[in-house]
């Protein structure tokens, strides 16, 4: 692998599980933008926005970001503001391979629903507040999404989305 993919989407998009997948299929590095942070901050997410606020995160997030070119290239999970930020989307697909996990938000939902404890920006949304949440955040982050050189579909909780990259990678590249 001569240069790494980075996976971009909203929150619940499957990016670290995705990439987790896809790295074993390609035998590379995984990566992910919010453990590196966490790890080089010393604290988790949740306690960096609650003590120093969003744009101190995204200013550690873009840094993490730009930390990967040291690294062996691999499979690359952001997380779901990256490409909205700085120059980030044009970075990223200037470094590597860009792809968008655009999860219908009926699949974003089910998702986020489950897990909002665990994200700061989710933190005690009702179930009308995180519907109009996702809907309002998606329109605002889609356009960065979209300029990804790879968009893929994702309408189902059972949709094999790695293996299907990986299909799709193998029959571009002929590995």
């Amino acid at each position: 692998m001569h240069k790494s993919i980075f996976l971009v989407g909203f929150m619940g998009s499957g990016k670290s599980h995705v990439g987790i997948k896809l790295a074993d299929y390609l035998y590379c590095p995984f990566y992910d933008i919010d453990q590196m942070i966490e790890r080089q901050a010393g604290k988790s997410i949740s306690e960096i926005f609650a003590q120093e606020g969003e744009a101190w995160f995204r200013v550690l997030e873009r840094r993490a970001l730009h930390d990967t070119i040291y690294k062996t290239p691999g499979i690359i999970a952001t997380g779901g503001g990256v490409p909205c930020f700085f120059d980030n989307i044009e970075w990223m697909n200037k470094q590597g391979v860009v792809i968008f996990l655009d999860a219908s938000e009926e699949v974003l939902f089910q998702r986020l629903w489950k897990g909002r404890s665990k994200r700061p920006l989710l933190n005690g949304l009702t179930i009308e507040k995180l519907q109009i949440f996702i809907k309002q955040k998606m329109e605002e982050r889609r356009p960065f999404y979209e300029k990804a050189a790879v968009h893929y579909l994702i309408q189902s909780h059972e949709q094999a989305t790695a293996e299907d990259i990986n299909i799709q990678l193998n029959s571009i590249t002929g590995h």
